[in-house]
Formats: structure tokens, sequence, C-alpha cells
């Protein structure tokens, strides 16, 4: 089941920490919890970074992005600031409140409060931006023939996709470099986070990790093309989706 919530400000700790750190230039720590990991956390400075500072598979899909562009679960606002400064037209969207609002106070001209999945959300976009592990939204791989379909009716003719994920199969790989992953269990990129920011502590919730292999089937069974664009260093990549 898709989440087409929206976060209420006692329940966005990320949300908290980007407006003090758009406040004061500093934050605590954005702890990160997760039943399959230790625990980590956030480096919230990042997510305000620049455009030169941005992994390459980032700058790359900013500069591939054309038309009437959404930038989905925007944060801060950094890569929706950046196309600003190139000229393009974008629409940010993040569902924390505390977020949309350190957005407008940035100078991101259109940035809303809203759910990719809800019912209610439609547009004609010419480039959907997915970004920073932007597969994640998804939740779990049931999920993407719903995803899909959200696709069909938000973008234009013509229009793409562009995402960025991580293939986690390094987390299982052995000493010989073969990989010990069980098929019979549930897919290894299904993750669930809960994040927690001074005393704001988010609900859990899935988080998808996708190999392009899995991602590149899914997308034909659902009526769309994936093409490789990029890989970086660490078995992250970008990706193109778009109708067939």
């Amino acid at each position: 089941m898709l989440n087409t919530c929206l976060l209420s400000p006692e329940k966005d700790p990320m949300g908290a920490a980007i407006a003090d750190y758009a406040r004061s230039g500093k934050a605590a720590r954005l702890r990160v919890f997760s039943s399959q990991f230790d625990e980590d956390e956030i480096p919230v400075k990042e997510l305000f970074r620049s455009e030169a500072s941005m992994p390459h598979l980032e700058q790359t899909a900013l500069k591939l992005a054309t038309g009437r562009i959404l930038d989905v679960g925007a944060g801060s606002g950094c890569h929706s600031l950046a196309l600003q400064k190139a000229g393009k037209d974008v629409h940010a969207i993040d569902i924390s409140p505390l977020s949309v609002e350190v957005m407008k106070q940035r100078g991101v001209c259109h940035a809303t409060q809203t759910n990719l999945f809800s019912e209610q959300f439609c547009g004609a976009y010419d480039t959907v931006l997915m970004l920073m592990n932007g597969s994640g939204i998804v939740g779990k791989l049931e999920n993407m023939p719903l995803f899909f379909r959200k696709m069909k009716q938000l973008l234009a003719p013509g229009g793409c996709i562009y995402m960025d994920s991580s293939d986690l199969k390094y987390l299982f790989e052995e000493e010989d470099g073969s990989f010990l992953i069980d098929l019979a269990d549930s897919y290894y990129g299904e993750v669930d986070f809960q994040m927690q920011y001074k005393n704001v502590k988010g609900d859990v919730f899935d988080w998808l990790y996708i190999d392009f292999q899995t991602l590149s089937y899914y997308a034909a069974e659902n009526g769309f093309k994936a093409e490789l664009i990029e890989e970086g260093k660490h078995y992250e990549y970008l990706a193109r989706l778009s109708q067939v």
C-alpha cells in the first residue's frame, strides 16, 4: 500500500532539523533507526548542499531535466534552487510542512506540501525528478505497478522520470566476491526506517532501494522503458524511465 499521507509538524523530524539548520546554520543529530541496521544519522548540512557539491549523478539529472519539472521529496529545496538558477520551471513537493516552509524562505518559487501518491494530485510534467535514493518513496516492490500508474497520470506526452537508487547487494558480499542473498526472503532492498530529531520522533516508514535489473523488469511490465544513464562508484545509479 502506497503512503498517501502528509506529515504534521510533531511527526516531522527531518523537517525540524532542516528548519533549525536554515535558521541558525547548525542542527542537532538527525538520528535514523531501522530493524535491519544499526542506528545511523543524516548529516543535516548535506541537505543544503550547492549544485557544485552534489554527487555527479544528481548533477547529471539536473542538467537533463527539461520542460515543466516536478522535484519529488524536495527537502530543503537544493535541487529546485539549482534548477531555478539555470532558468528552469520547477514545482517542488514534499510531505514535510516544515521543509516546505524552508523552501519558500530560501526562494523556491513553487513549493507545496503534497504527497506524490495523493489521488487529488495531478499535472502534466515533462520531467519528474526523484533524487537522493528517490526510489525510496515507493516503499516496497509490490507498489511498483501503482507507482507507474501514477507516473502515467503525471507525465506529459514524451515526458520522463529521472530516478536514482542503490543496489544493496554489497551488504551481502562474501570474502570471495560472491553474494549470499536469500531469495526465499523478502527483496533485499526493502528497508524500514524511523527518524528522530531532538524530541521529535516520526513514524516507521518503508523505503525501497532497487537494483537496476529489477527496476527494468517492473518498468517493462508496466509500459515503461528503463535506461541506465550513469553509475556511481558504490552500486548507486541514475536511471531514465519513459513510456513506450
